[in-house]
C-alpha cells in the first residue's frame, strides 16, 4: 500500500492592521499640530481636566467669544448642571442670571453652515443618513453637506453652543457636548464650536440628571464645579499640553478610513461596506515632539 501524500502546509494569513494600528504606525508626516490658541482647557474642582479643540475656522465669532469669556474668568464659578442620558452634558451659568462677559458679541451670526464652494473636502465614499456628501476638511474636521452647503455634524464629543429659541444663537457662555448616539437632527440648527479630545470621561460618566425631562440637576449640590477655563496659548510654554491630529489628506488616513468601514477577520466575518460619518473620528494624540 502507498502512504497518502502529506497534507499541504497551511500558512497562516496575517490579519490586516486595524484602524488603531494604522494610526499608531503613521509617520510624523501624517500628523499636524493643533494650535495653542485653538485649545481650551476646563479644570474641575475634583482635579479632572477636559481639553477641547476649538473649531475657529467654522464658528469664528462664537469661538472668539469663548476665548474672551475664558480670559475674563467668567467660567471660574460655573458648573456642569445638565447631564441627559444618551444625549448631552451641558455647563455654564446654571442660574441664568449672571451678566455676560464684557466685550463679547451678544448676538453672533448663526454659524451653522456655509457655502460648499468655499471649502474643499476629503470625501468619504460611504453613505450617510443625514447628508448626501460627507468627508473631512484638510484641517481635521468632519464635514456634512448636500453639494451646495456644508456643516459640522453632531458627533460624539462635539461641542455646541446652548441657545434659546431662534433667532437666538447663544453667546458661547453655555456649552454642551454630545455623550450619546449622534443627534444629527441638531445639525444646522446650533453652532458647533469644537470637539473634546481629552478627558471625555469627566463629562460622559457623570450621574444623569432628572429635572424637566432634560437631565437637569434638580439639587444644586449635584452640579460639578468648574474652577478654571484656560486657553492653552495663555499658559507658560512649559505648562501647555500639545496635541496632533491625523491629516485627512494623508495616505495613512485613507487606510484608516477603510479599516474603520470594513473591520477585518478574525473577529469580523462580514464587512459592513458602510460607515457613518460619526464613526470616523479623526485621530488625535498627544504630540510626539
Amino acid at each position: 500500500m502507498h502512504s497518502p501524500p502529506p497534507a499541504p502546509v497551511q500558512t497562516p494569513t496575517a490579519a490586516p492592521p486595524t484602524a488603531t494600528q494604522i494610526a499608531d504606525a503613521a509617520p510624523l508626516s501624517a500628523w499636524a499640530a493643533i494650535a495653542d490658541d485653538d485649545l481650551m482647557l476646563i479644570d474641575f474642582a475634583d482635579g479632572k481636566r477636559v481639553a477641547i479643540w476649538l473649531a475657529s475656522g467654522f464658528a469664528p465669532v462664537h469661538v472668539a467669544n469663548m476665548r474672551r469669556i475664558a480670559r475674563a474668568g467668567w467660567w471660574n464659578d460655573a458648573s456642569v448642571y445638565r447631564v441627559q442620558d444618551n444625549y448631552v452634558t451641558q455647563w455654564g451659568d446654571a442660574t441664568e442670571a449672571k451678566p455676560p462677559a464684557a466685550g463679547i458679541a451678544l448676538t453672533p451670526p448663526p454659524e451653522y453652515e456655509w457655502p460648499a464652494a468655499g471649502r474643499s473636502i476629503v470625501l468619504n465614499r460611504y453613505r450617510d443618513a443625514y447628508a448626501s456628501v460627507t468627508g473631512f476638511s484638510a484641517d481635521g474636521w468632519p464635514l456634512a453637506g448636500d453639494g451646495k452647503q456644508q456643516w459640522l455634524p453632531h458627533c460624539y464629543g462635539m461641542v455646541g453652543v446652548a441657545r434659546n429659541l431662534a433667532p437666538d444663537t447663544g453667546t458661547g457662555g453655555d456649552l454642551y457636548t454630545v455623550i450619546g448616539h449622534a443627534p444629527r437632527h441638531l445639525d444646522r440648527n446650533i453652532a458647533l464650536v469644537g470637539r473634546v479630545i481629552e478627558g471625555m470621561g469627566a463629562l460622559s460618566a457623570l450621574p444623569r440628571g432628572t429635572g424637566g425631562g432634560l437631565g437637569l440637576y434638580e439639587d444644586p449640590a449635584q452640579r460639578v464645579p468648574i474652577i478654571r477655563v484656560t486657553i492653552a496659548s495663555d499658559l507658560p510654554g512649559a505648562e501647555r499640553p500639545h496635541f496632533d491630529y491625523m491629516k485627512p489628506t494623508s495616505p495613512d488616513f485613507a487606510r484608516y478610513l477603510e479599516a474603520r468601514a470594513n473591520r477585518a477577520p478574525p473577529f469580523f466575518t462580514v464587512p459592513a461596506h458602510a460607515v457613518d460619518l460619526c464613526n470616523l473620528p479623526v485621530p488625535v494624540r498627544a504630540a510626539k515632539r
